[in-house]
């Protein structure tokens, strides 16, 4: 009797288990790994800036970029105005976003 309620909570671990293994699956694929990928690329982005390439930062401010140093960039924005920003603000190249496409980038 008494292994037979053993063996029954058991069985009932399992069939627990497996869902809640599968939800952490899809949860990762779907949503974490995603995340990861974004950070990595955008991290790349940055890392291949260079001065005079325009940009928008995550404050929705373009400019280009008239300096940099290894954690900043000082910012040109219209009329002359500099502004100093952390790497980590840059959200977009917008030299790569406006860039005209080509008949390559077409086929």
């Amino acid at each position: 009797m008494i292994s037979t309620v053993i063996l029954q909570a058991q069985g009932g671990m399992l069939s627990t288990l497996i869902p809640m293994v599968l939800i952490m699956v899809v949860f990762y694929f779907f949503m974490i790994r995603p995340q990861v990928k974004k950070a990595k690329d955008l991290k790349k982005m940055v890392a291949a800036l260079k001065k005079g390439d325009k940009i928008v930062t995550t404050a929705g401010i373009h400019g280009r970029i008239a300096d940099m140093n290894e954690t900043t960039f000082l910012i040109e924005v219209e009329g002359g105005t500099k502004i100093r920003f952390d790497k980590t603000a840059v959200s977009l190249d917008a030299t790569i976003a406006v860039a005209p496409k080509t008949e390559e980038t077409k086929a």
